[in-house]
């Protein structure tokens, strides 16, 4: 798993920053109907995110993350995954995500983050669009730059960027060459998943494609070190949040 059930963002809330947030039921382009939750910013920068889960979908994790983008001035979306195989739409710690994590697909995951993406464009009218995930959702959001939105850029946080998967997503470092927009991925030097080696050959895919990228690894920090409950990995957790929001151009203050 990639976090703990009671496990939320390490970023301090800022009061009033965000106008109202909501969940909202959006439908994809096979006529699916699928739970988000929409954050939108009191005071906003241009800038919108769509934020892509890990295994468990539309946990409280992301709901709440929403809220940290919106009080920044980041219109925000997460997403759940799961419609097609699972009735109840609820992911909270009962919910066995293991069966349906298979059963999704690349043509689904990538048809409902354009859902996503569209229903910000239509509501928040943004400037600026972005997309981040975490774990399987950090490989959706590395290769959201493949899928014609007119992105501005993509934040993974340790998405697994080569090899295949068990949705059939493309690896991101073989579809590097198709990538719009700009490039920051995120990933922990103790990662035992994803090693240094695996890492460079896809920043140098990256730079062979000529993409505009950042690629941090945070040494000493394991997978899914973003989690308010891993006060070992405070430091890290801080300047990744810094280093996300100056990668959309928001200030830390805003």
């Amino acid at each position: 798993m990639c976090f703990d059930h009671d496990s939320r963002p390490p970023i301090t809330p800022i009061a009033g920053g965000s106008i109202d947030a909501s969940d909202i039921e959006l439908t994809s382009a096979d006529g699916t109907t699928f739970a988000a939750y929409i954050a939108r910013a009191a005071h906003p920068t241009g800038n919108a995110i769509v934020i892509l889960p890990d295994v468990r979908g539309l946990h409280a994790y992301y709901k709440e993350l929403t809220l940290r983008f919106a009080e920044h001035g980041v219109d925000a979306i997460a997403i759940d995954y799961f419609a097609r195989t699972a009735a109840d739409p609820d992911r909270g710690p009962a919910f066995d995500f293991q069966p349906h994590v298979g059963q999704t697909t690349f043509e689904t995951l990538k048809a409902d983050t354009l859902a996503a993406a569209a229903h910000l464009r239509a509501t928040a009218h943004p400037e600026h669009l972005y997309a981040t995930g975490f774990c399987m959702g950090g490989r959706l959001a590395l290769l959201a730059g493949t899928f014609g939105i007119d992105i501005d850029g993509v934040i993974g946080f340790y998405g697994w960027p080569v090899g295949s998967s068990r949705n059939g997503t493309p690896a991101p470092a073989d579809v590097a060459d198709q990538v719009q927009g700009r490039v920051l991925a995120i990933f922990g030097g103790a990662d035992e998943g994803i090693p240094a080696s695996t890492v460079e050959t896809y920043e140098a895919a990256l730079a062979k494609a000529g993409v505009d990228h950042t690629v941090t690894t945070y040494e000493g920090a394991p997978h899914s070190f973003f989690d308010r409950k891993a006060a070992d990995f405070a430091d890290a957790s801080a300047a990744a949040w810094a280093e996300t929001l100056t990668f959309m151009g928001v200030p830390a203050d805003a």
